[in-house]
């Protein structure tokens, strides 16, 4: 099982990214998949949630309005749009399948002017 993500960076305020997370070695089309986050000095938190067939979502409220969690079964990608960017974005972005546990390295992404 693999995870990786990528497409993170640097953004200004109010800008947007958008990040990718290839699945490998297990049956993506019918796993929950979630992107956390963690930012310097914080702990490890939720962002957004995805049913395994894209047609439930859940998001933190931190990020709710601003973040669209999506996904391709058949390219095995789980994504994150992040648009209105603000510095308190600025976090380490992992991808994470709940069974078996499993995250992915992370790709930072910085918010700043």
């Amino acid at each position: 099982v693999q995870l990786v993500e990528s497409g993170g960076g640097l953004a200004q305020p109010g800008g947007s990214l958008r990040l990718s997370c290839a699945a490998s070695g297990f049956t993506f089309s019918s796993a929950d998949m979630s992107w956390a986050r963690q930012g310097p000095g914080k702990e490890r938190e939720f962002v957004a949630a995805i049913s395994w067939s894209g047609r439930e979502e859940y998001y933190a409220d931190s990020v709710k309005g601003r973040f669209t969690i999506s996904r391709d079964n058949a390219k095995n990608t789980l994504y994150l749009a992040m648009n209105s960017l603000k510095p308190d974005d600025t976090a380490l972005y992992y991808c994470h399948l709940a069974f078996p546990d499993t995250w992915g390295q992370g790709t930072q992404v910085t918010v700043s002017s």
